[in-house]
């Protein structure tokens, strides 16, 4: 493979460098002072070239003066040799080497902290931290819930909650549960029951018992998949849900799982109720020897993928791992005096563990909404004295559309952290709602890596060094569009991508990184690694995600394998296409995806679209716009028109279905649009015109 031009500098450089310091080291070991050739290179990089030209041009004038000062002559050779050979900047590797110190060192110390609490006999888990923060400040309101009935909790209280749900559980289950006991409760709870679902979740994390959050819009096969995927011997349901119930309970007890709900009496024959158990039991502490049969590597909680491109798949998170993600709000510099707000939903790692169970690690309260409401967000930032946000997918751009109001920027909130953030809307909002600082990260449920934007540039993911790549191992590599998988040289091994490039991003499993999969076969979790890719038998996390790193560390995202396509010989970026249809004012929303036309090779493009408010499709302005700002192979042929964009409970846009659907007249009911060359517009799409791109006898 071709050396990109950005490595050949960089490797320029080092010999540069590496020759200079053989020249030091001889100097060195004449002795003579080497101190000149420092100065040199401070002069070179701590001043701008004009400015050192005029102090040397000083000293020159002045050599009468400081000649019986002035070093060897092979002193102030290599300093001559400094200035002459190392670039007038420093090197990009190097610009951000105290933010890269820091953060490592940060990273490291919380690396220490959490090995220490797991070392011990039985090991400091979450919950134990929760009981400290309990005892500490059990009058500090710990959790806070928006909307309708507002309502919150202190520490004690929650604490209280938890004491009950253990003591209750433990006399009702029995066996059922505990650490011992190898099966997981699974709980199936809506928004409005946030408090006593956490307090359910908090008393069997006391009895050291696994429990799988399990997303409360899914029903018959879906849900009856994640429960039982989850090995859950017990199932715990919002009574609001009866009829998600009702409809599998006969197949969840032909399993022998039992079914409660959150109430006080049960409408339904077979399953039974917690609520007068939960108000009966003692509120007496959990002694911590319940759960000594845990270890770091116990599972501790089961969230699910998505389930956009399959069933969703129960991701194992540890004790350990736990941990690691819930410190994530101490390393981005929130404090004990800080009011954290999220929207997010519980069974979501950003919304449970970063969110809810961060915020009781460090004694912080947290404000939780029941739903995401673009209008109402603001409003309960002021009223609750929010100091940091959550984010993720495009929540931030959805505060962007809305109407701009004279208090946008009557809040407290200095900090957003999250993930997905686009340049553009990063830029709109800080523009807009005022100086926030935003902290993007990037990382997976299931994944064993992440990166963090620590210095803040626009647009960037996250950032890494040298050093945190040898803390963290990864590699961006050449893949296949087509099979979705890395492509190989003619040893077998991965090809590595060129700085810019972009390419699939493999994160390497390691003892103190590793990959636990997911509950159930083995097969599943196998399917997501990758071996052999730059050395013989070792073993990566296939992310899916497509990345590009510049010269300077900072790592960008370009799109997900799946979601990429291959047209015309190239590569598609749905990312990059939505980002340009974007820019048209009628168009609010925009999903972008490739379909299958017969008798063609790759995907063709296809945008589904949602118009602004009080706005209609023009086909000729947006044919313009296409072809001024897009390569031929990357404009969208077909243009689908919705009411609403789909989109997860995590705010992702649902592709898989529309890709189902593709551009079939019979099929899809909303107004379908073509794009045509010799019209110049996207004019409707007829069901002959339809025929026509079926039979090959319209150009595409």
């Amino acid at each position: 493979m071709d050396i990109s031009q950005g490595e050949a500098g960089a490797m320029g450089v080092r010999l540069r460098l590496a020759f200079l310091l053989l020249l030091l080291f001889l100097l060195r070991s004449l002795g003579q002072p080497v101190w000149p050739a420092a100065m040199a290179l401070a002069l070179r990089w701590l001043l701008e070239d004009s400015t050192c030209c005029v102090l040397l041009g000083l000293a020159l004038l002045a050599w009468p003066w400081l000649g019986p000062w002035m070093p060897h002559w092979l002193s102030l050779g290599t300093a001559a040799l400094t200035l002459a050979l190392l670039p007038a900047q420093l090197p990009p590797g190097l610009r951000w080497l105290p933010a890269d110190m820091a953060f490592i060192i940060r990273i490291l110390r919380l690396g220490l902290d959490v090995r220490a609490r797991l070392s011990r006999q039985p090991p400091d888990t979450f919950v134990d931290a929760f009981e400290r923060q309990a005892r500490a400040q059990p009058g500090h309101a710990a959790l806070v819930c928006t909307g309708p009935g507002d309502c919150s909790v202190t520490f004690g209280e929650l604490d209280a909650r938890a004491c009950h749900a253990a003591w209750a559980l433990k006399a009702k289950l029995g066996g059922s549960v505990g650490p011992h006991a190898q099966e997981t409760v699974a709980l199936l709870m809506l928004p409005s029951q946030a408090i006593p679902a956490l307090g359910l979740w908090l008393g069997l994390a006391k009895l050291g018992c696994p429990v799988a959050w399990i997303n409360p819009h899914g029903r018959r096969a879906p849900l009856v998949h994640s429960v039982l995927s989850s090995g859950a011997q017990v199932l715990v349901v919002d009574p609001d849900l009866q009829e998600n119930l009702e409809e599998v309970l006969p197949e969840l007890q032909a399993e022998n799982i039992r079914c409660f709900y959150l109430s006080h009496s049960s409408p339904t024959q077979g399953v039974g109720a917690l609520v007068a158990a939960l108000e009966d039991a003692p509120a007496d502490p959990v002694p911590a020897d319940l759960r000594a049969g845990i270890t770091p590597r116990s599972p501790a909680l089961f969230i699910y993928t998505s389930g956009t491109t399959g069933l969703p798949k129960p991701a194992i998170l540890t004790h350990e791992r736990l941990l690691q993600m819930c410190r994530m709000l101490s390393l981005s510099g929130v404090k004990a005096d800080d009011v954290v707000y999220t929207v997010l939903p519980l069974y979501h790692v950003m919304g449970l563990v970063i969110g809810v169970l961060g915020c009781l690690e460090l004694g912080v309260t947290c404000v939780l909404a029941p739903k995401f409401s673009a209008s109402c967000f603001w409003d309960d930032c002021r009223q609750h004295g929010v100091t940091v946000i959550h984010y993720v997918g495009e929540v931030l751009r959805y505060l962007c559309n809305t109407p701009q109001r004279p208090e946008d920027r009557t809040h407290t909130v200095r900090l957003a952290m999250g993930n997905g953030l686009r340049a553009d809307v990063w830029e709109t909002f800080q523009q807009r709602f005022g100086p926030i600082r935003i902290l993007e990260a990037y990382g997976s449920t299931e994944g064993n890596g992440g990166f963090v934007n620590y210095p803040g540039r626009c647009g960037a993911l996250g950032k890494t060094s040298c050093l945190l790549r040898m803390l963290s191992p990864f590699e961006l590599v050449q893949f296949d569009m087509e099979a979705e998988e890395p492509v190989r040289d003619h040893r077998g091994f991965c090809i590595p991508v060129g700085s810019g490039e972009a390419g699939l991003l493999l994160t390497q499993v390691l003892g103190r990184h590793p990959f636990l999969g997911y509950r159930g076969p083995r097969e599943q979790s196998e399917r997501k690694l990758v071996r052999n890719v730059r050395r013989p038998n070792d073993v990566y996390y296939n992310t899916g995600d497509v990345l590009a790193m510049d010269c300077e560390g900072f790592l960008y995202f370009r799109d997900r394998l799946g979601d990429t396509f291959r047209w015309k010989g190239e590569n598609v970026s749905t990312r990059e296409v939505e980002g340009v249809l974007a820019l048209v004012d009628f168009l609010q929303e925009v999903n972008v995806y490739g379909v299958s036309v017969p008798g063609c090779e790759g995907k063709v493009g296809m945008a589904a679209v949602q118009l602004a408010p009080g706005q209609s499709f023009d086909g000729q302005r947006l044919y313009q716009h296409v072809r001024s700002w897009l390569p031929a192979y990357a404009a969208p042929h077909f243009v689908r028109i919705q009411d609403t964009l789909e989109i997860t409970s995590t705010f992702k846009l649902v592709k898989s279905r529309l890709v189902r659907e593709g551009f079939n007249v019979g099929v899809i009911a909303d107004p379908l649009f073509v794009l045509d060359n010799q019209a110049q517009a996207f004019r409707p799409l007829t069901q002959d015109t339809y025929q026509a791109v079926c039979e090959g006898t319209w150009r595409l």
